[in-house]
């Protein structure tokens, strides 16, 4: 069974829409050039916070909304565009927000977060740690604990899937960043939903395989560490629900190195002059290592957000790739 119905997914676009514009898909001329294939950027780096998440997270708290279940506060733990937007839900709801980071966060996210109105807590090595002292302040305080992946959520950010195949038809694939899962089982659904025979491709870090290798094991697998510096897949214990969603509907899952991250940032910059968080970049760094396989076609990549520090921005235009 599909997580919702496309009646559904109208019913969360709407909610989306209070907030979030939709977001512009580009074929763009130098890309195609560079690779010889038609690329069609779906730009998720152009919402109101930067990323996708807040789409997934505003469908969540009016779902609590509706069922008079909205909690005195949420708390979640992030690497940042995650965090954001619980941010904004929780102040669109009128209750507080505690948003809980590792230690070393992205300081142009953190003071993003707090914008936004967020009580911000650094705590953790990394996402996992910072999950766990999330969940103990939940306890501590009675907030909810807003999950990085729910059906709702996947509503939600499902809406920007919907948006690609209504703007761009004929896609062949589409390669998409996996952090939690939730963008890359957004558009597996309504891809299903729609009855389209388009190729999802889901795209990790070399540094943080775990979905990759739960793909091929076919059972979860996680990993000792996530040290990316594309912190949006910064992810080493993939949950069941998102991992049996991938595995029925994913072609395969790319594994990019982090040169080959920076290396499409810069391309995004100079064939763009857009923004590419790491995360947001990988999908174009996939394709590009793929480029003979859709040689002549069509292919969508998934810019997931454009938020990265001025700092590491600087270092990667002058040819460098960030370290952990």
């Amino acid at each position: 069974m599909p997580l919702f119905s496309l009646e559904d997914l109208a019913d969360a676009t709407a909610v989306v829409r209070t907030f979030v514009p939709a977001t512009p898909a580009y074929a763009w001329p130098l890309l195609r050039d560079r690779t010889g294939v038609e690329v069609v950027v779906k730009h998720e780096n152009h919402t109101p916070t930067g990323a996708f998440k807040a789409r997934g997270v505003l469908v969540y708290l009016d779902g609590l909304r509706k069922r008079g279940a909205l909690p005195r506060g949420v708390v979640s733990a992030t690497r940042g565009n995650h965090g954001q937007a619980v941010a904004v839900a929780a102040a669109r709801n009128g209750i507080p927000a505690v948003i809980v980071v590792p230690v070393g966060n992205s300081v142009e996210k953190n003071a993003a977060m707090v914008g936004f109105g967020a009580e911000l807590i650094v705590a953790g090595a990394d996402f996992d740690e910072s999950r766990a002292t999330a969940a103990r302040i939940a306890e501590d305080r009675g907030y909810h604990f807003v999950p990085a992946f729910h059906a709702d959520i996947v509503r939600g950010v499902a809406s920007y899937a919907h948006e690609l195949f209504q703007a761009a038809r004929g896609l062949d694939v589409v390669y998409v960043p996996i952090g939690m899962g939730s963008g890359i089982c957004g558009l597996i659904t309504v891809r299903d939903l729609l009855g389209l025979d388009t190729e999802i491709v889901g795209v990790v870090a070399e540094q943080a395989p775990a979905f990759a290798l739960s793909f091929e094991a076919g059972h979860a697998v996680p990993t000792n560490t996530a040290r990316t510096f594309a912190d949006g897949m910064a992810c080493r214990d993939p949950q069941a629900g998102p991992l049996a969603i991938i595995q029925a509907g994913a072609a395969r899952i790319v594994r990019v190195s982090e040169a080959a991250i920076a290396e499409a940032i810069r391309i995004y910059y100079t064939d763009t002059h857009n923004l590419a968080e790491g995360a947001g970049a990988a999908p174009l760094a996939a394709l590009i290592g793929e480029r003979e396989r859709y040689a002549g076609k069509r292919a969508g990549v998934i810019l997931s957000g454009g938020n990265i520090d001025a700092s590491m921005f600087a270092d990667i235009l002058q040819g460098r790739t960030p370290a952990l």
